[in-house]
């Protein structure tokens, strides 16, 4: 078990750091492009940040839900919102291996901040709820959570996990919703 959490953490933090540096790139490169174009599965889309989760949370999204995918990262389920669009953009992740980016979800409460950066744009969501559901319960996916079918009007944010930490017996799933977008800004000694 050790070996599987340390193992997995390496490989995951070494996907990061080259997801990481290939963002960056395609964000200089073409500043004046869309922001929420849509990727190649097992890209980058963006970089997650939640400020109760600590200073230093953060992570490169990856455009893929398939176990190769979220090895890398937290995943972006293809066909969702993109980040800051009409309609709920959905974000997988692990809770225990591979660098268990969601780990920590559990802690979140109404209120608290998801910031998503794309290439121009900082999006910031507050947390609106969270609920353990059945694995089967694809419905949280949906435009509108547990509504298919329905025409979207807000600009969501879902994230997943397993439930409880060691399982995939249930999902926790965390609900938010755009409060704010605002121009993101480069740090100055990172260049993130």
């Amino acid at each position: 078990m050790t070996y599987e959490l340390w193992g997995t953490g390496r490989y995951t933090r070494e996907q990061q750091d080259r997801l990481n540096d290939q963002l960056l790139r395609s964000w200089s490169a073409a500043p004046g492009r869309v922001t929420t174009e849509r990727v190649r599965i097992g890209n980058g889309i963006a970089t997650i940040r939640i400020p109760r989760l600590g200073e230093d949370y953060r992570y490169v999204i990856v455009e893929g839900v398939g176990p190769k995918d979220l090895r890398k990262g937290p995943g972006h389920y293809p066909g969702s919102a993109m980040p800051g669009q009409v309609g709920n953009f959905v974000v997988s992740g692990h809770r225990t291996t591979y660098s268990a980016p969601f780990n920590g979800i559990d802690r979140l409460r109404d209120g608290d901040r998801i910031l998503i950066d794309t290439r121009a744009t900082q999006y910031v969501y507050e947390v609106t709820g969270r609920r353990i559901v059945r694995p089967t319960a694809v419905e949280v996916t949906a435009p509108v959570p547990f509504r298919p079918g329905a025409r979207p009007t807000e600009r969501l944010i879902t994230l997943t996990t397993c439930h409880p930490k060691y399982s995939a017996a249930k999902r926790l799933v965390v609900f938010g919703e755009l409060v704010e977008e605002r121009p993101r800004r480069l740090e100055p000694s990172t260049g993130r």
